[in-house]
């Protein structure tokens, strides 16, 4: 049946002379030479040389082609030699003047190939060819069935006719009973290829026991065998009721886990059913968000669950877009028979991969432990040993395996092996607490744990030995239990014994102090002094631990501690103040307790103080105390005994208010240079220390600010008024008592013109 015929002329040039055919070259002499030339080419790559030879030949092409149609993956294919390699090209059977004609069934003669929206270019400015005209006819059977189309471009002198046409498409009509048989005898080999190549995949996957490799194979091959872009295979994890993919097409993470009822393939999972879906957007149980996030546009998809030999479903595998169109029946039949032959490897691949993931699991536990770690066999000969067993022994790998107890633990070290053997003998745990050995020529101390293994069958199957170092922990625990809370020395402990050697770093220091503790110890005498430190200390050092503070040092009745050492924390002046705070409620509620016995209360003065301090272990090899010294204890020293001076009972250095973040209400006291400084600083009274009511306290402060900054300018009498006007509003104000006093002495004895408005504190 001659092909139906559209001529397509953009353009209308000056039509040539139609092309003179060799003499006597009729149309069944052409359609002769076809069938014989054809015939005689053994294989379909040699037909279709030959037949793009002759069709270019015989309509006086510059070029020809010939595409046959793959309908698994809905393409036009033509295969070309270029020199010793034969490349096959591939394009949609809807794409292009080719894929047109294909799929109308009618042939095509374009006069202006660029001037065609069909036509495409870029294949010309890859190949540096430029295309002019074009005829192209579908290859029908005898059947009508369209089995691809014949191609020739540029007509060598003039232009293609339309007897052109009709030759060129009675050659292709010719050419289709030859083609066809071939076609159909290449997908029969192509078949047995596939089940060959089928058969060697579930052999090979029956041997792979690596999950990943096989996973990498399966979908692989899966992908392939049904034309899809992209394929996944996920596998249940019965622990968390999770489907998971280690690997998949297009697929950026290692490894991808949902809920095994969730989307399509939780859907296939629950069910067992298979689910073949030809519009993916138009099926709710799609989830959109996941192709706005790769790219990836899923058009069909097709998921059938994966059972193995048993009836349990152990996952499901799914493939998404078909090249073509959309799976089908033949498809889900070939992806389930492929599945059930590749579960039973899959299973074991998964089952090995569980077993080395807990072995690689417990290898690192063992490696990641600070403990030596060794396992011995029924002949207590060296198994495994970790890295610290090796950094405790002193010995390497080769050195340990395959050893003896007795080897690997001789002399002072040779209780070991005895207590293996009791453990063995007994069957039950045997534990040594700080015990003495000597591994790579050093004593140490250890604490020893030896455990009888057995398993279900063999029973006796060896022994654990476990050695925990504790010897550099004894001899800083020794050195810490005199000075430190059990918090800190944990944390020092972790630090190392480095930290003991002495390092500078910013802390504040607090200094406090019972005032007329004289007087008290005359009144309660040596019992009732000890007595009244006793509980006193308790308080206070509760206050100060609760901060975590480094109890530096008791005085006598005074007390240092350190905020910021030995580890230097953000809020180590917050922490001070309200250590300081807590430590003055606590006085309070002691001196309530005080006077329900009839005893005279206490009190007690608090300076506090940030600087930089050295801190380390200082003393002599008798006796070795942790300590801080530097200019800034000192200070702190001394605002503590200012306390009483100003009548106040906690006073901070301008170095720790500017260190505060808490908001606490303060007035700044004075600017003093202590005993053997030159530098002055500002001091700074916290009012949430004070126990009695501060009344009118926004007017007492605002006297007292105005005062201050009047008394510095050198105007005395305004500055006296300020501060007796504060006085007035609060006469139990001793600090604005003592300005009044400054005020009057400085108004009959004016100081010289270098006086800044700093006061020498003179008391230590």
């Amino acid at each position: 049946m001659p092909p139906r015929t559209k001529t397509v002329s953009r353009k209308s040039p000056r039509r040539p002379a139609r092309k003179e055919r060799p003499a006597g070259s009729t149309v069944a002499d052409i359609l002769l030479e076809i069938s014989e030339d054809v015939e005689q080419q053994e294989t379909l790559d040699g037909q279709l040389e030959t037949l793009v030879r002759l069709f270019s030949r015989h309509t006086g092409a510059e070029r020809g082609s010939l595409f046959l149609n793959d309908p698994s993956r809905g393409e036009l294919y033509s295969r070309v030699l270029q020199g010793e390699e034969r490349r096959e090209i591939r394009i949609l059977n809807t794409s292009g003047i080719a894929g047109d004609v294909f799929r109308s069934g009618e042939a095509v003669l374009v006069h202006d190939a660029s001037s065609d929206p069909r036509f495409s270019r870029a294949v010309d400015e890859i190949t540096g060819f430029v295309t002019r005209n074009i005829l192209c006819v579908p290859i029908h059977t005898r059947r009508g069935e369209t089995i691809g189309v014949a191609q020739v471009v540029n007509k060598k002198k003039g232009r293609f006719t339309r007897a052109d046409l009709a030759l060129l498409g009675a050659m292709a009509l010719q050419a289709s009973a030859v083609l066809q048989a071939s076609l159909l005898a290449e997908r029969m080999h192509e078949s047995q290829k596939q089940e060959e190549r089928f058969l060697e995949i579930v052999a090979e996957a029956s041997s792979e026991i690596k999950l990943r490799p096989l996973l990498q194979l399966i979908i692989t091959t899966i992908q392939r065998m049904l034309g899809a872009e992209r394929s996944t295979l996920f596998l249940h994890d019965e622990r968390t009721h999770e489907l998971y993919t280690e690997i998949g097409e297009g697929l950026e993470s290692n490894q991808i886990r949902f809920p095994d009822d969730r989307g399509i393939a939780g859907a296939v999972f629950s069910t067992r059913r298979s689910v073949n879906i030809p519009y993916a957007y138009a099926d709710l149980r799609f989830n959109p968000a996941i192709d706005r996030q790769s790219g990836f546009f899923t058009r069909s998809i097709l998921c059938v669950p994966l059972v193995n030999k048993s009836g349990r479903t152990i996952g499901v595998t799914q493939v998404l877009n078909k090249r073509g169109g959309s799976f089908t029946d033949e498809d889900e039949k070939r992806l389930k028979a492929f599945t059930a032959q590749i579960a039973i490897g899959l299973e074991n691949a998964k089952l090995f991969d569980d077993v080395q993931r807990m072995r690689d699991y417990s290898e690192s536990i063992l490696e990641s432990m600070t403990n030596c770690v060794l396992t011995l066999d029924e002949e207590s000969h060296v198994v495994t040993c970790n890295r610290a067993g090796r950094e405790l022994l002193g010995l390497e790998d080769v050195d340990i395996l395959g050893q003896t107890a007795a080897r690997v633990f001789p002399g002072k070290s040779s209780w070991i092996p005895e207590k293996i053997a009791q453990a063995r003998e007994s069957q039950k745990p045997e534990v040594t607490l700080d015990a003495e050995v000597e591994l790579a020529g050093e004593r140490r101390s250890v604490n020893a744990t030896i455990l009888p293994l057995r398993q279900r069958k063999r029973g006796d199957a060896g022994t654990l030995v476990l050695l925990e170092d504790i010897s550099k922990e004894k001899r800083m625990r020794s050195t810490m239990s005199r000075y430190m809370d059990a918090g800190i020395a944990e944390k020092l402990l972790s630090g190392g014994e480095e930290v003991l050697g002495g390092r500078v770093s910013e802390a504040t220091v607090l200094f406090s102090d019972i005032r007329k503790f004289t007087t008290l110890t005359e009144e309660l005498g040596a019992q009732g002094t000890v007595g009244l430190l006793n509980e006193y200390f308790t308080r206070m050092v509760e206050c100060i631990q609760t901060e975590e503070g480094m109890l530096d040092k008791f005085i006598g009745d005074a007390i240092m501690a350190v905020f910021g050492v030995p580890f230097t924390q953000e809020d180590d002046a917050d922490r001070a103040v309200r250590a300081a705070l807590a430590m003055l409620a606590s006085l309070d509620e002691y001196n309530r307790l005080r006077l329900e016995r009839a005893l005279s209360p206490i009190e007690i003065g608090i300076g506090l103080n940030t600087d930089e301090v050295v801190s380390g272990n200082i003393g002599s090899p008798r006796r070795m105390d942790y300590t801080v010294i530097g200019d800034g204890v000192n200070l702190a020293s001394r605002l503590e005994s200012a306390t009483k001076q100003y009548g106040v009972r906690l006073i901070a250095s301008d170095l720790t208010f500017k260190k505060l973040k808490a908001v606490h209400r303060t007035r700044e006291l004075d600017r003093v240079i202590v005993k053997g400084k030159t530098a002055p600083v500002a001091i700074h009274e916290i009012l949430d220390s004070r126990s009695d009511p501060f009344p009118h306290v926004l007017d007492v402060l605002g006297n007292f600010r105005d005062g201050l900054e009047l008394y510095r300018k050198r105007q005395w009498d305004r500055a006296r008024k300020k501060f007796e006007a504060a006085l007035g509003l609060h006469p139990g104000d001793v600090t604005s008592r003592l300005y009044v006093e400054r005020c009057r002495k400085l108004e009959k004895s004016p100081p010289g013109e270098d006086w800044d408005g700093v006061w020498t504190l003179t008391e230590k």
